[in-house]
């Protein structure tokens, strides 16, 4: 393990989706009516570097992974547009649209 820990890195993709970290809040904007505030575990540091890139580090890489999962729920990827919030790296796979 390196000693600065464990890093995931999510990034979001669509029209109106952002995100904004406030002290130990998570401010998403989700194409919801509301904006979803995600409490920050303990343990947990979150940075967000532009409005569509959440960087999540911990030194433990369970809690990490869980943190990321739980605001990858929000919006999972869409197959159509892509759309979502997407781990770094993670290809998405795209379907065609209706035909005519």
């Amino acid at each position: 393990m390196s000693p600065s820990g464990y890093t995931k890195v999510l990034e979001i993709t669509g029209v109106g989706y952002r995100a904004n970290a406030q002290g130990k809040n998570l401010k998403l904007q989700l194409g919801y009516s509301h904006d979803v505030d995600f409490a920050v575990p303990e343990g947990i540091e979150i940075k967000t570097p532009d409005n569509t890139t959440v960087e999540i580090s911990g030194i433990d890489k369970q809690k990490v992974g869980q943190v990321a999962a739980e605001i990858r729920r929000w919006r999972k990827p869409e197959p159509y547009k892509g759309k979502g919030i997407k781990y770094r790296g993670e290809f998405i796979f795209r379907k065609e649209g209706k035909k005519k």
